[in-house]
């Protein structure tokens, strides 16, 4: 009787082969790390994310969307004459090789009208909708932590 044990080795190196090439395929999208998001109370309406943001190559963030909010924006923040403000940014440039960091106090995510609130231990899935220079639209997701500081491991 024939060992079935070579046809299983074929199979496994097989499908790892097809895995490797499907990541390297992924490798060629944005890099996440840091990511996190802020728990809330219950009855908070919105809640900020954070996360830095590296593109292989010139790409532009045109959309947010989140299975824990109807709606996700990026917001800047300024001070001016003493007075912090808070604005929406249309679309993130994303330049070859150089981070886009999300962070307290400065450019981040805003959940709008969360759907539950967000607790510590918890992950809530962000996806980022970006074009490339060639005008080819990519989505990628994220799974984000939400935790009380930014002391995150990488994402992605």
């Amino acid at each position: 009787m024939k060992s079935k044990i070579p046809q299983m080795l074929r199979l496994i190196v097989s499908f790892s082969m097809a895995a490797v090439a499907v990541s390297a395929h992924a490798a060629g999208s944005l890099t996440i790390q840091h990511a996190w998001a802020r728990p809330t109370v219950a009855g908070q309406p919105v809640a900020a994310a954070y996360m830095d943001i590296t593109s292989e190559r010139d790409a532009v963030l045109l959309e947010l969307r989140s299975d824990a909010a109807q709606a996700v924006q990026v917001h800047s923040m300024s001070e001016k004459d003493g007075v912090m403000r808070m604005r929406q940014v249309d679309r993130v440039k994303l330049q070859a090789g150089k981070p886009v960091r999300l962070t307290p106090g400065g450019m981040h995510l805003m959940l709008l009208d969360l759907k539950h609130p967000l607790r510590v231990g918890d992950t809530i899935g962000i996806d980022l909708i970006w074009s490339d220079a060639a005008g080819g639209r990519h989505t990628d997701h994220i799974a984000v932590p939400v935790r009380t500081s930014g002391d995150a491991e990488d994402t992605r």
